[in-house]
Parts: structure tokens; C-alpha cells; sequence
């Protein structure tokens, strides 16, 4: 893929995090964040994964709240990375639209850990928080689409990881609103975040490759897709079963 080097930076920022981690782990053993137990890890993305990440981007949350950079600043910045990861990803510019996701994607860490460092939380940015969160993954979903156009199977999986994505933040918000404790289940926000944009960057770095071996070069986003449609579809599905059980009659 032409924009593959895109691909190349972010893998040289994982593999210098990742040995940096690695040197802590040595050192001082593994780091772990209040947030990250809150949320606790799952089969598809595990608590290791997410305690790497936390720990790799304190540095950057201790630099912004000196800089007096608020929340509300950073879910914009994730809000204008998000849909230009959509229209990137329209254009069939995986790389790019895997690189702006990344960021996008960060800047939803990033904004709530400001927030708690800087005792800067409030209703109205959980609002705008969730409400950017849904916007940002429609605009990648929506890219994919107009992307796939031409072929119907393809728009209807994406279309199927969207429903996915969908709801599942709509069981629990309503589990939320009926007073009901939201199961973990599978599928939530950062781990279809992972799928979507390892799928995307696979898709830059290795669609040529694989379709010299006869398969369509976006075989990794279908993949990620697939993973989306299947496993959110039926966590949605047994979410709103714990939660009818969970109600009085």
C-alpha cells in the first residue's frame, strides 16, 4: 500500500514503548492503573496490554495538565482525528486512517486521565466524551462503507460491526438508566478500537502481499470486521439477557 509508511512510525513508537515497558517491568515490576482495574482486561484485549498503554502515555497526561490543556481540548482533538481517520479510510488510505485512529483513540485515554489528575471531570464531559466516542467509530464505519461500495458483502459486514458497536453502548446506558450494575461482556469501545485498527494497519503494510496470493488485499480489515460483527453482535445479545434477569418482575 502506497501509505504504508505510516504503518512503519507507529510500529517503531510500539516496539520503543514496548521496550521501555519492558525495562520497567524489570525494575520495578508492572505497572498498574486504578483505571485499567476498573475496566478490567477480557480474552480480546488483556489487562497487560492496557497497563502498558496507561503507563505509556502518563508521561504525556502529566505533560498536558502542565500546559493547562483541559478534557474538553483533547475529546475534540479525538473527535477531529476520528473523522479523519473516516475520510482517510474512504479514500483507501489505511495507513493514514490507522495512524489518525490510534490517535483518536489515545486522545479518549487521554482526555479522562487529565481529567483525573487535574480534578477537571465533570457531567458535561462525560457527555461530550460519549457522545464523541460514538460519533468518531460511525465516521470509520460510515468510511468503510462508501470504501466497499462496490461490493454489497462487504458493506453489509461493515454494516454489521457497526450495529455491534452500537449496541452494545446502548445496553449500557440503558442498564445505566434502569439502575443496573452494565455486564463487562466482551466487544466494549477500546477493544473494538484494537480490532478495527489492527485490521486497518495489516490491511496498509500487507495488503499487497496478500493479494499476490490471490485473497483480497483488505482480508485484515475483514478480518478485524468480522470480529466486531460476530463477537459484538452476540455480547450485545447476552447483555441484554443479564440485564432483563437483573430486573424486577
Amino acid at each position: 500500500m502506497k501509505d504504508a509508511y505510516f504503518i512503519y512510525g507507529m510500529l517503531v513508537l510500539v516496539v520503543v514503548t514496548a521496550a521501555a515497558y519492558g525495562v520497567r517491568v524489570v525494575v520495578w515490576g508492572v505497572a498498574r492503573s486504578e483505571r485499567v482495574a476498573k475496566i478490567g482486561g477480557t480474552a480480546l484485549v488483556g489487562q497487560e496490554v492496557m497497563d502498558w498503554t496507561y503507563w505509556a502515555v502518563s508521561p504525556i497526561v502529566r505533560g498536558l495538565a502542565a500546559m493547562r490543556i483541559t478534557p474538553n481540548m483533547l475529546t475534540w482533538a479525538a473527535c477531529v482525528l476520528g473523522f479523519g481517520a473516516g475520510v482517510a479510510v474512504a479514500f483507501g488510505w489505511f495507513g493514514l486512517a490507522c495512524a489518525l485512529s490510534t490517535w483518536s483513540s489515545l486522545g479518549d485515554i487521554l482526555d479522562g486521565q487529565v481529567a483525573r489528575i487535574t480534578n477537571t471531570g465533570s457531567d458535561r464531559g462525560e457527555l461530550l466524551d460519549a457522545a464523541v466516542d460514538r460519533y468518531t467509530e460511525f465516521a470509520f464505519l460510515a468510511g468503510l462503507c462508501i470504501y466497499f461500495h462496490n461490493s454489497v458483502p462487504y458493506m453489509l459486514l461493515t454494516l454489521a460491526a457497526l450495529c455491534a458497536s452500537f449496541m452494545i453502548s446502548y445496553t449500557s446506558a440503558k442498564a445505566e438508566a434502569l439502575q443496573v450494575n452494565p455486564p463487562r461482556g466482551l466487544m466494549r469501545r477500546h477493544e473494538r478500537s484494537v480490532y478495527l485498527i489492527c485490521g486497518t494497519g495489516l490491511t496498509a503494510l500487507i495488503g499487497d502481499w496478500i493479494a499476490s496470493r490471490g485473497l483480497p488485499d483488505v482480508t485484515p480489515m475483514l478480518a478485524g470486521l468480522g470480529a466486531v460483527a460476530v463477537i459484538g453482535n452476540a455480547a450485545a445479545v447476552i447483555r441484554l439477557v443479564r440485564i432483563g434477569k437483573a430486573l424486577p418482575k
